[in-house]
C-alpha cells in the first residue's frame, strides 16, 4: 500500500492538532525516561510563533498530520557555539521539535520527513541540515545515524546540553 506522504508549511489552524501531537510526543519522552521537553517546552505558544514565522512544518500521510516540525534556515544562535566541530560553515536548514502522532509511530515517518526534508534542502542550494537532540532520545539519535548524519559535538541550549549533528547535501 502506497501512501501519499507531502510536506507543507503548517498553518495557523493546524495549531490544534499539532499541539495534541506534541504533548503525545512529551509523554513518550516522559516514559521512556528521557528529560527532554519535560519543562514546559515546547508548548502551544512556540507552536504559534513557529507557524507565525513561517518554520512550523508537517508531514501529512493522505491529507492527515502524521508529523510535525520546525525547520529554521541559517538561524539558530545555540549552534555558533559547539564544544567539537560542524561539518561546514555554509547555509545550513535546522530541523527542531520533530513530533509523531502516536497512530504513526514506529512507522518509518520521521525517516520519511528528513527524506523530505533532505530534498527541499538540495532544491534551495542549501549545503547542509543540522540537528540536536537529547543524549536519552535513543528513538531520534538511533533515526540520525540510520540516515547518514555525522555527530558533530555538543551544543548548549536553554534547557541543557544536545547532541549535535550534521548532514552535508550540496
Amino acid at each position: 500500500m502506497n501512501l501519499e506522504t507531502k510536506l507543507r508549511k503548517a498553518e495557523m489552524e493546524d495549531r490544534n492538532e499539532i499541539w495534541d501531537i506534541i504533548q503525545q510526543s512529551i509523554e513518550r519522552r516522559k516514559q521512556d525516561g528521557s528529560t527532554q521537553w519535560q519543562n514546559g517546552y515546547p508548548n502551544m505558544g512556540t507552536v504559534e510563533s513557529d507557524i507565525a514565522k513561517g518554520f512550523g512544518y508537517v508531514l501529512t500521510i493522505d491529507g492527515e498530520i502524521a508529523v510535525y516540525a520546525a525547520l529554521i534556515l541559517n538561524d539558530e544562535p545555540a549552534y555558533s557555539t559547539i564544544e567539537g566541530a560542524w561539518l561546514s560553515d555554509g547555509e545550513f536548514l535546522v530541523v527542531h521539535r520533530v513530533a509523531v502522532d502516536a497512530k504513526f509511530a514506529g512507522r518509518g515517518m520521521v525517516k520519511k520527513l528528513f527524506d523530505h526534508i533532505e530534498e527541499v534542502t538540495k532544491s534551495h542550494g542549501i549545503q547542509s541540515i543540522k540537528v540536536d537532540t537529547n543524549y536519552d532520545n535513543m528513538a531520534m539519535l538511533k533515526i540520525l545515524e540510520s540516515k547518514g548524519y555525522s555527530y558533530c559535538g555538543e551544543v548548549l541550549l536553554a534547557d541543557g546540553m544536545r547532541k549535535a549533528y550534521e548532514k552535508i547535501i550540496i
